[in-house]
């Protein structure tokens, strides 16, 4: 029963705004399944009361008002946490201590660091033969896209070719690459780990072999890793 619901929620949240994004997405699921019941029982009752038969003109100015309040209401218990996500994620955007370019080509992903002169690196699926053991198949990386935790980092996302899509669920995070232009997105991990996730254009033949691996870690050792792979 467990895994039958599961399928209607959204992934495991493993950052403060991707566990926004889940308990709003609960809220409306809930909201939306009170409007469902509603609405049931109310064409219910219509049917079994004697008023749905009756040829005489009846007015409904009560029925009527509570209809367009009913609504409203709704409407207004919806636009409330969403407003509060907007303003959230807007925060997130002013500043950033780490530039990030990604680039989608078919099929692998690219990755410079602006702010790291020499350091960049192409990231390509691994295959069978390569996985060691604990590797998830088809979203394993020969090179891993290293980032510090509890540090803002804007990702500057394109393609070199077609639209592919920069997503890790988990995160909250999907974003569209299309060649000549620039989209930018700002995040914060505050969780140490590594994050999956996958091209979610479908951009060619080889379009679900084109995996996403963050590595978030401590400072120290992102500033090892750097050090390591600047060429």
């Amino acid at each position: 029963m467990n895994n039958f619901f599961q399928g209607y929620n959204l992934n495991f949240s493993n950052s403060l705004f991707a566990s926004y994004m889940d308990w709003f997405h609960n809220f409306n699921c809930s909201l939306l399944f009170g409007v469902l019941i509603f609405v049931v029982m109310l064409f219910w009752y219509l049917m079994i009361s004697n008023l749905y038969f009756k040829s005489k003109k009846i007015e409904y100015q009560f029925s009527e008002l509570l209809c367009s309040v009913f609504p409203t209401l709704i409407l207004l218990m919806q636009m409330v946490p969403s407003l509060s996500l907007l303003y959230y994620y807007g925060l997130m955007n002013l500043d950033s201590n780490l530039t990030i370019k990604v680039t989608g080509h078919q099929w692998y992903w690219s990755y410079e660091f602006s702010d790291i002169p020499g350091l960049e690196f192409d990231s390509y699926m691994k295959s069978l033969d390569q996985l060691e053991l604990g590797e998830p198949r088809l979203l394993e990386v020969d090179n891993r896209c290293v980032i510090p935790c509890d540090t803002n980092i804007r990702f500057c996302i394109t393609s070199a070719d077609v639209i592919h899509a920069w997503a890790l669920s988990t995160l909250s995070v999907k974003l569209d690459a299309m060649s000549g232009v620039l989209s930018t997105l700002n995040y914060s991990f505050p969780m140490v780990g590594v994050f999956y996730g996958q091209c979610s254009e479908i951009c060619g033949a080889n379009h679900s072999f084109m995996p996403i691996v963050l590595e978030v870690t401590l400072l120290d050792n992102f500033k090892s890793w750097c050090f390591g792979n600047i060429e």
